[in-house]
């Protein structure tokens, strides 16, 4: 259900043209139908009118036998085939290779490196073999259109956690006193980006990198409880 929940969500949420390609002719029927299946549940219950599933079906384009070919003019592309390392460097090979060089290249992977994927598409889009360098200007343009891009399975029923979501999760699943979002609170923003910024600097390890979310909130002068708003709005009354 990865394949259709993802062209199902770009159709009829973001309502965007979506192009779908699978070698299985099979695979792309049991997709549509899904498709429709959801689109009726939809309308049935009132979440949308039927004029809307039908150009909710319209944006959707199922790429013939020209396979990859058939994405050369697209902005992006999700990959979503099995967990299969030779299987997805070769997409990605053949992706670089036939799409724009400005289009973006997402994984869908939960376990396989973008960085090793990534790598497959420079060899391919610039030739390295022929002494083009991965740390050249053409070598990280090509890496910096790779991405990993996953969506948790089914799609169209998986939301995004807001952040009482995310904090009620860890009291609840955790039992910690408080969640995570209100505790950078209490410490305050700037501390939490200090910290990471060290952290960063002395182990060069990604994970510790600052979140660019918490230093626009920094920017903007959103330290949590000591300033009146954080993550949280502590001027309400």
């Amino acid at each position: 259900m990865l394949i259709e929940g993802i062209a199902y969500v770009g159709a009829v949420r973001a309502k965007l043209p979506v192009y779908i390609y699978d070698r299985s002719s099979e695979q792309i029927k049991k997709s549509l139908a899904l498709m429709d299946k959801l689109l009726s549940k939809e309308v049935t219950k009132g979440n949308i009118q039927s004029t809307e599933a039908k150009e909710a079906r319209d944006r959707v384009t199922i790429v013939g036998e020209e396979g990859v070919k058939g994405f050369r003019d697209l902005d992006m592309v999700v990959e979503a085939a099995s967990e299969n390392v030779a299987l997805k460097l070769s997409l990605f090979k053949s992706l670089a290779q036939e799409m724009r060089p400005d289009a973006i290249l997402a994984s869908n992977t939960s376990s396989i490196s973008i960085t090793k994927i990534a790598a497959a598409a420079i060899a391919e889009a610039y030739q390295l073999a022929e002494g083009v360098s991965p740390s050249s200007e053409q070598g990280k343009q090509s890496a910096g259109r790779v991405v990993g891009l996953h969506f948790f399975n089914p799609v169209p029923v998986m939301g995004v956690a807001t952040r009482d979501d995310i904090d009620t999760t860890l009291k609840l699943g955790m039992n910690h006193p408080m969640g995570p979002l209100t505790l950078a609170d209490f410490i305050g923003l700037d501390t939490c980006l200090a910290i990471q910024r060290v952290l960063y600097d002395g182990t060069g390890d990604s994970k510790y990198r600052p979140s660019i979310l918490l230093e626009r909130m920094v920017d903007a002068g959103w330290l949590g409880k000591k300033s009146g708003k954080g993550f949280y709005d502590y001027n309400q009354s």
